[in-house]
């Protein structure tokens, strides 16, 4: 009996197929390839990809079903010889947060990212903006598409028609754009890709956070500190006027002066 393809399975989708009823027996990420021993291109591009992550599930926590990641497997053709390295970013809404060797599509009831970030490369920039954009728009029907360049700050934004082929979207006055999946603006600040709110409230990551977390701690105890200060400032003058009014009051009545 021949493989099932990928069309098969999305008609398997529509007809509420359960995959544990099915008499093929399917790869899971513990059966398929999900590390390559690739690493990304800079220490920019990693940390752009981690801070993507880290702030959207700072700033989401357990709110709502949702999968995020980075650099991974990402296998979407049963039986077939490719082993397709993931998105440099990807979200797949209404997912299990469970940690993940790799995306398996079929082991995920056929679910593919609903938003993609590629960040691109000089080795990756043309895969980027061509092969890559018609696989996401044509196969997996990826809402949404951005690439954004860690060095030269080129972002470009894209959404899915109905006609599976990906249209421009304009960035805004502010050059942000807007994501439809995610209730939140992308936008470059600072060099960096970053989230935000309408209102222009940055993402913070859990380390911002921490960071952030920590200044606060230091300046309220500065400030504890200077009230401790000032208070002791205040009953040492306190004592020194009482020890002044004591002192005239002592030299008076020396002199026989009444200190009334």
């Amino acid at each position: 009996m021949n493989t099932p393809t990928i069309r098969e399975y999305r008609l398997f989708e529509k007809a509420e197929y359960n995959p544990d009823e099915f008499s093929y027996t399917l790869p899971t990420e513990d059966d398929l390839p999900y590390d390559d021993g690739d690493v990304m291109e800079t220490e920019r591009h990693k940390e752009q990809m981690n801070l993507l992550i880290d702030s959207l599930k700072a700033c989401w926590k357990d709110s709502r079903k949702y999968y995020t990641g980075g650099n991974m497997f990402l296998h979407f053709e049963v039986g077939g010889a490719k082993q397709f390295k993931g998105p440099d970013f990807f979200l797949v809404m209404n997912a299990d947060s469970r940690e993940r060797k790799s995306w398996v599509v079929w082991q995920e009831n056929m679910k593919f990212p609903d938003i993609i970030i590629e960040l691109l490369s000089d080795s990756t920039r043309e895969t980027d903006k061509k092969d890559k954009k018609k696989l996401y728009s044509q196969v997996f029907g990826t809402p949404e598409y951005y690439i954004y360049d860690p060095f030269s700050q080129e972002f470009r934004g894209y959404r899915l028609s109905s006609k599976s082929a990906y249209k421009a979207v304009k960035p805004d006055r502010e050059n942000r754009i807007y994501s439809n999946v995610t209730g939140l603006y992308l936008a470059v600040r600072n060099d960096r890709l970053r989230w935000m709110t309408e209102e222009g409230y940055i993402l913070p990551s859990h380390e911002e956070l921490s960071e952030s977390e920590r200044k606060r701690a230091e300046y309220a105890e500065s400030q504890l500190v200077s009230e401790r200060l000032k208070a002791e400032q205040e009953r040492q003058r306190a004592e020194q006027a009482e020890q002044r009014a004591a002192m005239l009051a002592e030299k008076l009545r020396q002199l026989g002066v009444s200190a009334d």
